[in-house]
């Protein structure tokens, strides 16, 4: 497995929604550090900019092309991929399809959880933008699976490390939701989150992501360092973030 290091790309000390960080670029995929708050792309009918947006004018003076690959929600910040030409694209969305890409975020979640590490099994019926959690005898149901493991217990709360198994749209709010165990600041799926002010927006990070890569069918990874109010939160909250190495 490689580790490729940063390649190309801006980066300004303070994070824009307007301002691309690309953490790796070459011919075939560029790798974004997506703030919170800025679309993946962009919705219906809306001039709201986002990374796809972005990405595209950028690549525009070179003659490139963004092609989305995978999303993360909106209020989620961290690791997004988008490959350059069409079949780049169509070979890493198979390995999506495959579920094999190695995907991990950071979560800050209410609660202290009693397993420590586990798999969390759910079936989702999405209802407009809603996921909602029902059975397996559903046939709208589409199975959820992630695993975790606690990284550090805080005040109140818990930081966790989650691997995605699938990667259904709001999965890990919903399915630590279900658990009793909501992720701070997420109002969509816990109105009384609207309480929470050290955070505006939902405590998830994608931080690490790893695929082969569509050209040299290397394995590749990233890392990605959560921004300054996850930061500021897990201070809060009694902790800070140990670098991986």
């Amino acid at each position: 497995m490689k580790r490729l290091p940063p390649r190309g790309g801006r980066r300004s000390g303070k994070q824009d929604r307007r301002q691309l960080h690309v953490l790796y670029e070459d011919d075939a995929v560029a790798v974004l550090n997506k703030p919170a708050k800025l679309l993946s792309v962009p919705t219906d009918d809306s001039h709201t900019p986002s990374a796809l947006s972005l990405l595209s004018a950028q690549l525009k003076p070179k003659r490139q092309r963004a092609y989305v690959v995978h999303r993360i929600d909106r209020y989620t910040s961290g690791i997004l991929l988008f490959a350059k030409t069409w079949a780049d694209r169509e070979a890493l969305v198979q390995q999506f399809l495959r579920h094999t890409p190695v995907r991990q975020y950071l979560a800050v979640v209410r609660g202290h959880l009693r397993v420590k590490e586990g798999t969390l099994v759910h079936h989702f019926r999405q209802e407009g933008m809603f996921q909602r959690v029902t059975t397996a005898s559903d046939p709208k149901s589409a199975r959820a699976e992630l695993r975790y493991s606690v990284e550090s217990l805080l005040r109140g709360a818990s930081l966790v490390r989650v691997s995605l198994v699938t990667g259904l749209q709001n999965q890990i709010r919903v399915q630590f939701s279900a658990i009793g165990h909501p992720v701070i600041g997420d109002r969509k799926y816990n109105p009384s989150e609207a309480m929470e002010q050290r955070i505006t927006r939902v405590a998830l990070h994608a931080a690490h992501l790893q695929f082969i890569h569509p050209r040299s069918g290397e394995s590749v990874s990233f890392d990605c360092e959560p921004p300054p109010d996850f930061q500021s939160l897990l201070q809060a909250l009694g902790s800070r973030i140990r670098k991986r190495r």
